[in-house]
């Protein structure tokens, strides 16, 4: 067992050595990116590399593990102060928009550093993205051969993704403006890393109690397959995924949880999370990156945005690999103790003017 564990290690380190030759190359290569193209509009507060970094960091730290990437992201940005409202110039003095004047928009939506800097921590996902791809390659292969009628799991795993997908896609596409407006705000965050904790508290001490005929030698009840999930169980793990539009309450958080629900044990919980996050990830942030990704590379440039990318990958690969393993050993409390801390330490720098 020893010996089977250790090739496990050594073939995950091999798959991440990729990732950190990007990180290294790009690092290297920043100066010289930097020379390429256009010149980034000078203002106060602009993206640095280690603003960058930081960023990477925090995205691919907390994208997977139930404590809400975005939360993190939301205090980060006001850490770095990257929250100015002031509308944004290129070198010419001309006006970036986030949203062209049109029809819809007459007067157009000035871009803005706050605006640059959230489209920013939205398309860095992409690294979150490439480490679940990285990691889980062979389910990735088995859902393409499930659509060339190869493989009935596959398939059965594609169509659960799909439909646990659409509730979260529907609901973010009717409230994206409202959410945005009215919920990215650090008191809006401490209210849903409580709110969380709390319900992850109640659902890890229900899991346990669930567990306990398997402790006393009886066939454990939370031990389906993936590819044993129902529609209708796929369809409630979107729904909860849909609370999760709400900054701080974590996506991730949601979905083991309602895998919980759906009959999954904690290790096969986390992995449906992590599938269904590339599949939603995937979508939100093809759509940023359409809608807003090009003004904001006018303002941070390529060099920052590749190695925010590539800082993600490799941390959301070391991050998922740890929440595997610490789930199957003990379950999800640790989160619960951490979002409350969190909560604190948030509401003490809120009481203390540090935040807005």
């Amino acid at each position: 067992m020893r010996h089977a564990g250790k090739v496990e290690n050594q073939g995950s380190v091999r798959k991440l050595l990729p990732a950190f030759a990007i990180v290294s190359g790009l690092a290297l290569a920043t100066p010289a990116f930097a020379s390429l193209g256009p010149p980034a509009p000078h203002f106060n507060g602009e993206l640095g590399t280690a603003d960058a970094v930081t960023l990477g960091v925090v995205e691919g730290v907390t994208e997977f593990l139930p404590v809400s990437s975005t939360g993190h992201l939301i205090v980060a940005t006001s850490a770095l102060d990257l929250e100015s409202g002031q509308p944004l110039t290129d070198s010419a003095g001309k006006p970036l928009w986030h949203k062209p004047p049109s029809a819809k928009h007459p007067e157009g939506v000035p871009l803005t550093l706050k605006l640059a800097a959230d489209t920013f921590t939205i398309v860095i996902q992409f690294g979150a993205i490439a480490a679940v791809a990285l990691l889980y390659w062979a389910q990735l292969v088995s859902m393409f051969n499930g659509l060339l009628g190869r493989d009935t799991a596959g398939l059965r795993l594609l169509l659960n993704l799909f439909v646990a997908f659409l509730p979260a896609a529907v609901v973010g596409l009717l409230a994206h403006d409202w959410i945005e407006t009215h919920l990215f705000s650090i008191p809006a965050v401490i209210a849903a890393q409580v709110g969380g904790a709390f319900f992850m508290w109640w659902a890890e001490s229900w899991r346990t109690r669930q567990s306990q005929p398997a402790k006393q030698g009886m066939p454990a009840e939370l031990s389906i397959e993936l590819s044993a999930l129902t529609v209708g169980q796929a369809a409630g793990i979107g729904a909860l995924q849909c609370v999760a539009l709400w900054p701080g309450t974590s996506r991730s958080m949601m979905t083991i949880v309602g895998g919980y629900f759906a009959g999954l044990d904690p290790r096969r919980s986390a992995e449906f999370s992590f599938l269904l996050g590339l599949v939603t990830l995937t979508a939100a942030t093809a759509y940023k990156s359409w809608s807003g990704g090009a003004a904001m590379i006018a303002v941070f440039g390529w060099p920052h945005v590749l190695l925010g990318c590539a800082v993600a990958t490799v941390t959301a690969a070391l991050s998922v690999r740890f929440l595997v393993r610490w789930l199957s050993r003990h379950g999800l409390m640790l989160f619960v103790w951490y979002r409350l801390a969190f909560a604190v330490l948030l509401s003490g720098l809120l009481w203390a003017g540090l935040f807005k």
